[in-house]
Parts: C-alpha cells; structure tokens; sequence
C-alpha cells in the first residue's frame, strides 16, 4: 500500500509541476514576453542615451522593469480584446485565451495589475513624464492600434506611435534635458517599424484577411504599394540615423556602422519592390530584427563623453 501510495504521490507532484510550467508559459504568451525583450532594449538605450556616463544600474532597471511590465500590460489586453479574431488565425489560435487555457477574467487582472505596477512603478522610481509616457503607449495601443487594425491600413502608422515610445521613455527616465535624443529615438522606432510590420503583413496578408484585419493598402494585390512604402520608410530612416552626426560629438564608427546597416535594410527593401514573394518579405523582416539592436547600440556606445 505504501509503495502505491509514493508512486501515486509522485504523479501528483509531476501533474502540479506540468501545471505550473504550463501556467507560466501561458503567461509569458499572454504578456508577449518575447516582444517586451524588444522593448526592454530599446527602452534601455534610450535610458543609456539619455543618461550618457551618468547612467546608473538602478535608474537603468526601473526605467526597463516598469516599461516592460507596462508593455505586458498592453499585450494581455490586447489578447483579450482580440479574443474572436485570434481564434481564426492559424498562429494566434493556440495563445491561452482563444484555446481556452485561460479564462478572461484572469487575462483581464494580468492587465490590469501589470499595468498599475509598471506605470506607478516608474512614477515613484523615475519621472512623472516617464510614467505618462507610458500611460499613453497602453492608451495608444488599446483604443487607437487595436480598433483600427480592422477599419483601415493606417493602423499600422499609429501602432508605430506606440512603438516608437519605449525608448523615450528610458529617455525621460534618464532625466535627460536634451531633447536631441528623445526626438531621434522616437524617429528611428517610428520609421523602422513601417518595413517591419508590412513584411510581416505581407508574409501573413492571407490570414489576415481572413480574420478581418485591415494591414495593407485596399486593392493593393500585387503588393507594389506595400514595397513602396516599406522602401521609402527605409530610406527616410536611414536619413534620421544620420542626424546624431550634427547634433552629437559621436565617433566616426557611428556613421560607418549605422551607414552599413542602412545598405542592408534598404537593399532589402528594394529587392522586396522587384520580388514580392513571401521569401523577400521573411528577409526584409529579418534583416529589420538585426538593423534595429546595431543602431541603438552604436547610437548608445559611440557618443563621445
């Protein structure tokens, strides 16, 4: 009998284990955890850039903690929102809330509770303007962002706005009194998310269309448009990265680092114009996810003292 009873102990103990882990993987689906990286990074060049040499590990953590957990925020009620139209799309409708893992109440105190910590977090441990800031990247997200991506494509430039803002805020956390910084930041995250999120659009346009998202231009069937404008995004960022040249003692490394990565995005820009296969499309994104981390880090480690 005792013997059954250990063995039976132990699957009990494996069940609550497995229960667990799939509990926090939930979680971390549910918050986007795999985005908010994205934005601890950005967020956490903005604060380097802002800071200069006077950066501190302190004021560093709380500007990316409490604008990471604003971002959780933004994402758990966005699923919630979105709840019907994830359950029509091959690869949203295993996320917890549409295969039913998790009820909408829980999803909805996630929400909420993240929001609270992360923009009273950085109210108490940095600035006022940092904790706004971020009030208005969830406002942003949720009640401009989200509606409008089944009404029109413009959503995709005022999702951009809610994107671009997390490097201002490490910004504003920084305490930072040039504005130089908190303008190119926000230019660069605004520019770069168009060639991002249009080669996603285009990869995804099927599904998309289906669920009743409005990502890319009516009548737009061939995707010329979405190559145009992906492309003059492109070359409008590379413009903007070029600006701490004038306004900022910057080393020469800066202009050669950030004029390369400029090639790479808008070459594939450019090859996306001549070949809107799917395949340019996957390698426009990619090369976005690499160009995005090399500038912030150059614009963050190649500024003279």
């Amino acid at each position: 009998m005792s013997a059954v009873s250990s063995e039976g102990l132990a699957q009990l103990d494996a069940t609550s284990e497995a229960r667990k882990i799939s509990m926090i993987q939930d979680l971390t689906v549910l918050t986007k955890a795999r985005l908010s990286l994205m934005v601890v990074f950005t967020t956490g060049a903005g604060y380097c850039v802002g800071a200069g040499s006077s950066w501190t590990v302190t004021g560093l953590g709380a500007a990316v903690l409490g604008t990471a957990l604003a971002a959780g925020s933004a994402a758990a009620l966005n699923q919630l929102i979105e709840l019907d139209v994830d359950k029509l799309m091959e690869r949203t409708r295993s996320r917890p809330l549409p295969a039913g893992r998790m009820g909408k109440s829980t999803a909805l105190w996630v929400g909420i509770i993240l929001g609270v910590l992360g923009v009273g977090g950085l109210c108490l441990t940095t600035s006022l303007l940092a904790s706004a800031l971020a009030f208005a990247t969830i406002i942003v997200y949720l009640f401009a962002y989200t509606p409008l991506k089944r009404r029109s494509a413009w959503c995709t430039l005022v999702g951009a706005v809610s994107g671009a803002i997390p490097p201002v805020i490490g910004w504003a956390a920084s305490g930072s009194r040039s504005l130089w910084p908190a303008a190119v930041l926000f230019g660069i995250l605004f520019l770069w998310q168009i060639p991002h999120f249009l080669a996603i659009a285009w990869m995804y346009k099927d599904e998309y269309a289906g669920a009743g998202f409005v990502m890319l231009k009516p009548g737009d069937v061939h995707g010329t448009a979405t190559a145009l404008e992906a492309l003059g995004f492109a070359v409008a960022l590379a413009g903007v990265t070029f600006v701490p040249l004038w306004t900022a003692n910057m080393y020469a490394i800066y202009g050669i680092g950030v004029g390369f990565c400029n090639l790479l995005l808008g070459g594939s820009a450019l090859v996306f114009l001549f070949d809107r296969s799917r395949i340019a499309a996957r390698r426009l994104f990619f090369m976005s996810i690499i160009y995005l981390p090399a500038v912030l880090l150059l614009l963050a480690l190649a500024r003279k003292s």
